[in-house]
């Protein structure tokens, strides 16, 4: 019998240059950069066009991305910025639809009751259009 051929279950992995989205503290919801690997729990991340400071900050804080930039090992913040914009990390995480999502939710966190309201209303009113047309 032939053996069977086993595929990898994870395709992200904390890896020197992997982009991360921070989401606990004071830089929630901003995204970084793996430098180094501290230890087993925290990773040494860098965010220079992001305004994350060079901090060690626990992997349990820390949403893996699919990207990855081209940086060496400890890099400091000149090379990982220059890395960061000749990759268009922004520009590439702004197309996703995790980011779209939460733009959206952060939308929808600011709006105020009577935006809410008008919310309402207009979602009442695109339904009766579409249930009219069903029902012919």
């Amino acid at each position: 019998p032939k053996p069977k051929q086993t595929t990898m279950v994870f395709t992200r992995f904390v890896e020197i240059g992997r982009v991360a989205l921070i989401n606990k503290g004071s830089d929630n919801g901003k995204l970084c950069v793996i430098v180094d690997v501290v230890d087993q729990n925290r990773a040494l991340v860098d965010g220079p066009d992001t305004g994350v400071k060079r901090q060690a900050v626990n992997f349990k804080s820390l949403s893996l991305t699919d990207f990855v930039i081209a940086i060496p090992h400890s890099a400091r913040s000149g090379p990982v910025s220059k890395a960061w914009k000749k990759a268009g990390v922004a520009e590439k995480w702004a197309e996703t639809s995790w980011a779209k999502k939460l733009s959206a939710r952060a939308k929808r966190a600011s709006l105020s009751d009577f935006d809410r309201f008008v919310v309402m209303v207009n979602k009442k009113k695109k339904n009766r259009i579409i249930n009219a047309e069903l029902e012919k």
